[in-house]
């Protein structure tokens, strides 16, 4: 653990989600403030916007912080790529492609890379490119996922028993209590989204985040799965018409039309559910409350230390 949290320049074993177009420099500033991994995703935002707001989470930190490209998604990854490098920022995290063409050149610019896998292949193909971490996410995550829909500690039990470089947890992750067990796993941290969206210095819609405090264990659904695309959402009117939808014999082409990022914008950040969508892990049930980030991870830490120790003495015993 400690490898990975002097690579990325953090104190707290806690990585932020990239969360597309609707990431904003205030919230992953706040990650990042309060000795997580602040990460700014991408998404499919023009190049002027990315930069846009890697300056201004600049000028919310002073912080090592992170990029999520998702390579196949965004139009012109490597134009992200160089401005990851261009602004100095610490890490990058490739997600939706293969990490292997770009792994050296960030390297020899001192950005650490990441990549975010959903299988074991995968997992080992990134390490093979010579990525410094893995990040597995399991299906219960919010927003989009891989086909094999492995649930996260599952994948995270493969995964650390046949690669060899610092593994990150995500999906379902959503207490201290959860960091305590990913740790005792053996990971390295882990990554959450949803937790995140729930906190006073996330900018999204106050009717998302009610959403989200309002579920229980079957308010999320998958979508996309017809199509090969997996997405975990709130359920919600949109929703349901998208999955109507999947009853019909759609392209790929089609089915992307339909859920592009301008859809999770109308949802997460203008509360509508009617002509949108938000994503949402299965870890909604469990948030109830609102605190800074900077109180959620103080909690979480008290909390995994607890349980840490709690199970060190019930073992020893």
């Amino acid at each position: 653990m400690k490898d990975l949290l002097q690579k990325l320049g953090i104190s707290i074993p806690i990585l932020q989600g990239g969360m597309g177009n609707i990431s904003h420099a205030e919230l992953t500033a706040a990650v990042s403030n309060a000795g997580g991994l602040g990460t700014l995703g991408v998404g499919t935002l023009p190049i002027e916007e990315v930069r846009s707001r890697v300056k201004k989470t600049k000028s919310l930190t002073s912080c090592p912080f992170a990029l999520n490209i998702p390579l196949s998604v965004h139009p012109d990854p490597k134009g992200c790529l160089k401005i990851a490098v261009e602004e100095g920022v610490r890490a990058v995290v490739c997600s939706a492609g293969n990490p292997a063409p770009y792994v050296e050149k960030l390297h020899a610019n001192g950005i650490t890379v990441l990549a975010v896998v959903g299988s074991l292949y995968h997992a080992q193909k990134a390490e093979q490119a010579g990525v410094d971490a893995v990040i597995v996410e399991g299906v219960e995550a919010a927003g989009i996922n891989a086909t094999d829909e492995l649930t996260t500690l599952v994948l995270a039990q493969q995964v650390l028993e046949h690669v060899h470089i610092p593994v990150v947890v995500a999906g379902g992750i959503g207490t201290g209590r959860a960091l305590a067990a990913m740790l005792a796993l053996g990971a390295s941290g882990v990554q959450i989204g949803t937790r995140l969206i729930v906190t006073k210095d996330a900018k999204v819609s106050s009717s998302y985040k009610e959403a989200v405090c309002a579920a229980d264990q079957r308010s999320t659904t998958i979508i996309g799965r017809s199509v090969g695309q997996v997405r975990r959402v709130l359920q919600g009117e949109y929703v349901g018409k998208l999955l109507d939808r999947e009853k019909e014999n759609m392209t790929m082409e089609y089915w992307k039309a339909l859920t592009d990022e301008r859809y999770h914008i109308e949802g997460a950040m203008n509360g509508n559910t009617k002509e949108g969508f938000q994503n949402g892990g299965q870890i909604s049930a469990l948030i109830r409350d609102e605190p800074t980030v900077n109180e959620l991870f103080t909690q979480w830490m008290e909390e995994a230390e607890r349980c840490l120790s709690s199970a060190q003495k019930s073992f020893i015993e």
